[in-house]
């Protein structure tokens, strides 16, 4: 059976990963010269308390070759007979880098593939759990890749950052930039294109931000093949959870945004990850 890798960005629960056998490699997150491994010295709810209370902005930092030769191992010694890696965006980390030299140096006889998903979040989960599930069908290592990179390209983002702030200190502002400065208050869009984050348009409040994701969720009726709701614990979740059924009727995955997406996009932001038909 062919298994599936990716990295902690792709912000998917503990239940989803083991129901679908997905293996994930921890980036490192920084505060100041202290360095956690994500998910496994560093739990959600710390690193949440620890940006809300802290004075130091943390840092992220990709996965070593190692980590990843170390999941690969564990694969093959579960029975894997191919091992297919599917990363966060190669324009915002060098976590693919680091999976492909791991793939290369592999040599313990089984084919060990390495895709860009161009996406973060529980954007790239959503792709990730399609491999996952083509994969546990039987289809060989091609199918799944196949599979893999034409769910990335139908992977989208849109959701709302109670502020800019922490993507602009981050570095990975991107073509969001155009959105700081102008009128107070005003709240902005971003989406995420071309592999890095990009604006999508602003508007004069949280409740017009929310409602122009459901509009947008609203506007893609029947071409959604899976959907997400991502969010960083804003007090009007459940509210906006009720809304999102008004207008849309599939099954949604609730994911948390986590440690690495985190430090980019802040508490109290909310959106949708989902894929295109």
């Amino acid at each position: 059976m062919i298994r599936i890798v990716t990295d902690s960005s792709c912000d998917l629960p503990d239940d989803v990963l083991a129901q679908n056998r997905i293996e994930v490699v921890p980036l490192t997150i920084r505060f100041g010269e202290e360095e956690l491994v994500d998910r496994e010295e560093l739990s959600g709810d710390e690193f949440w308390r620890r940006l809300t209370t802290g004075a130091t902005l943390p840092e992220t930092a990709a996965p070593s070759v190692g980590r990843f030769q170390q999941a690969f191992t564990r694969m093959v010694s579960s029975g894997a007979d191919g091992i297919l890696v599917i990363c966060i965006s190669s324009k915002i980390s060098a976590t693919l880098q680091s999976a492909t030299l791991a793939a290369e140096q592999y040599t313990a006889g089984v084919p060990v593939r390495v895709v860009d998903s161009g996406l973060v979040s529980a954007a790239l989960g959503l792709a990730v759990i399609s491999a996952a599930e083509t994969a546990a069908s039987g289809a060989g290592i091609d199918e799944v890749e196949a599979v893999a990179r034409a769910a990335s390209e139908r992977g989208r983002i849109f959701a709302t950052p109670d502020t800019l702030e922490y993507l602009r200190r981050g570095g990975r502002i991107g073509g969001a930039q155009a959105l700081i400065g102008g009128l107070l208050d005003v709240k902005p869009l971003i989406a995420f294109e071309e592999g890095r984050v990009a604006a999508a348009g602003r508007v004069r409040s949280r409740k017009k931000a929310l409602a122009a994701i459901l509009e947008h969720v609203q506007e893609q009726e029947g071409g959604i093949e899976r959907l997400a709701v991502v969010h960083s614990d804003p007090p009007d979740l459940a509210e906006f959870l009720t809304r999102l059924d008004e207008v849309y009727a599939g099954s949604r995955l609730i994911a948390r945004f986590g440690s690495v997406v985190g430090t980019h996009i802040g508490p109290n932001a909310i959106g949708v990850t989902y894929l295109v038909r």
